[in-house]
C-alpha cells in the first residue's frame, strides 16, 4: 500500500492544487501540493491515502488541527538491517540516511564511523557502523580507559598495543564483540622465569581550550600505554609459584600522555546588527529562556555552519538553510516557506537543538569534538 503513496499525491497534485487551500505534504523527502480536506492532520493525510503506521513520524501530530498553506512532514518507519558493533540486526527506523540514523543514536552515534557517507541513502546498500564505547582493561596493576570504535575485543588490543603473549589469559574471549562499559581483566603467565612484555600506563593531562564553553571536555590526544620487557627469576615449591622477582627492565616503547581539552570559553554578550538574521536568532533564542550566554554559543554554531546565510546550500550533501538541516525539506514541518525564510530555519534550528542537546552550548561543544552537530 505504501509503495502507492508517493503517485497517489502525484496524481491528486494536479487536481486540487487550484483549490484555495493548498497543503504540502512531505513523504520521506517529496514534496506534494495538495487540496486541503478534513480538520486535522491526520484527517488529511488519510484522504490523501497516506495510511500511517504506528512506528511513523509525522509533523504537526496527526491530532493537530490542519490549516490552508501549512506543511506536514511525514516519514514512514521500515525494517532495515545493518552491521552494529559486530553484530548484525534488523530495527524499524525513520531515518532516510546514514547522518539521520547516528542522529538518532544520541550519544552512541557521536563520532562512530561507517561504511557509507553520513549523506547516503540508509537502505541502498548494506552498512556497518561502529560506535564509539568506553573499554577499561585491567593489566598489569593498572586500569586503563580507552575510548574506541573498534568492534571486537582483539581489535580492542590491537589499537591499545598492548600484547598478549603465550599464555596470558584475558576475562573476555578476543573474538567477543566489544561493548560498551566492558571491563577486560587479563592475567599473565607467571610459570615460569622468562622474559615478558608489560604494560606502562599513559598519565592524563589537561589543556585550556578558548573555543569550547566552560564546563565541558574533549579527548585532544588519545592515551597510548607503552611496553617495557622484564626479565623475572621465578621461585616455586611444589609446583606452585611463591615468587617473582624482577632481574631487569627495559623500556621498549614509551607511553603516550592522554591529553584533555577542558573549555574556557568565556560566553559573553555578542554584538549583533539590528535586523539581521542573527539578532533576529538572538531574539527567538531568548524567547526559549536562551541568554546572552547560550546566544554565544549558537552564534559561533551556525558562523561555522552557514554564516547565518538563509541559502546556505552543501553541495556535499541536502544540508539547507542557516541550520543546515540534512535534508533541508525537514524545515517544513516548521512552515512551507522554509527554503527563503530565515524565521523558520532559525525555529526548526532552535528545536532540533533543543530536542536533540538541550541547549545551544551543548550542541557547540559536540561540533568542536566532532565536527558536526
Amino acid at each position: 500500500m505504501r509503495g502507492a503513496v508517493v503517485g497517489a499525491l502525484v496524481a491528486v497534485t494536479g487536481t486540487y492544487v487550484a483549490n484555495a487551500g493548498t497543503l504540502t505534504i512531505d513523504y520521506n523527502g517529496n514534496l506534494h501540493t495538495v487540496g486541503v480536506y478534513g480538520t486535522t492532520v491526520g484527517q488529511a493525510l488519510e484522504m490523501h491515502g497516506v495510511e500511517l503506521g504506528a512506528d511513523d513520524v509525522v509533523q504537526p501530530a496527526p491530532d493537530a488541527p490542519v490549516e490552508a498553506g501549512s506543511s506536514v512532514v511525514v516519514r514512514t518507519s521500515r525494517p532495515i538491517t545493518f552491521e552494529l558493533d559486530g553484530q548484525v540486526i534488523t530495527v524499524r527506523t525513520t531515518a532516510g540516511t546514514v547522518g539521520e540514523f547516528l542522529a538518532s543514536l544520541g550519544p552512541r552515534g557521536d563520532g562512530a564511523l561507517a561504511t557509507a557517507s553520513r549523506s547516503a541513502r540508509l537502505d541502498r546498500d548494506p552498512v556497518r557502523f561502529s560506535t564509539v564505547k568506553e573499554i577499561n582493561i585491567a593489566v598489569d596493576g593498572s586500569v586503563l580507559e580507552f575510548h574506541t570504535t573498534r568492534s571486537t575485543v582483539r581489535a580492542v588490543f590491537e589499537e591499545a598495543g598492548i600484547t598478549l603473549a603465550d599464555g596470558d589469559v584475558t576475562s573476555v574471549p578476543l573474538d567477543a564483540a566489544a561493548v560498551d562499559g566492558m571491563v577486560i581483566m587479563v592475567s599473565r603467565d607467571v610459570s615460569s622465569s622468562k622474559t615478558v612484555t608489560e604494560v606502562l600506563p599513559f598519565e592524563t593531562t589537561t589543556v585550556e581550550d578558548p573555543e569550547l564553553p566552560k564546563g565541558y571536555e574533549s579527548i585532544r590526544t588519545a592515551g597510548v600505554p607503552g611496553e617495557a620487557e622484564v626479565t623475572y627469576e621465578v621461585k616455586t615449591v611444589g609446583g606452585a609459584v611463591v615468587e617473582r622477582t624482577v632481574v631487569d627492565r627495559k623500556v621498549t616503547r614509551e607511553p603516550v600522555d592522554e591529553v584533555v581539552a577542558v573549555g574556557t570559553m568565556d560566553v559573553a554578550t555578542a554584538p549583533v546588527d539590528a535586523g539581521s538574521a542573527r539578532a533576529l536568532g538572538k531574539a527567538m533564542a531568548a524567547e526559549r529562556g536562551w541568554g546572552d550566554d547560550e546566544f554565544a554559543c549558537l552564534d559561533q554554531l551556525w558562523q561555522k555552519e552557514s554564516g547565518w546565510r538563509w541559502n546556505a546550500d552543501n553541495p556535499s550533501s541536502e544540508a539547507y538553510g542557516i541550520a543546515q538541516a540534512n535534508p533541508g525539506s525537514k524545515m517544513a514541518s516548521v512552515g512551507s516557506d522554509w527554503l527563503t525564510n530565515p524565521a523558520t530555519q532559525i525555529e526548526w534550528g532552535l528545536g532540533y537543538i533543543s530536542g536533540r542537546y538541550g541547549t545551544p552550548c551543548a550542541a557547540w561543544a559536540h561540533s568542536v569534538e566532532i565536527g558536526w552537530y
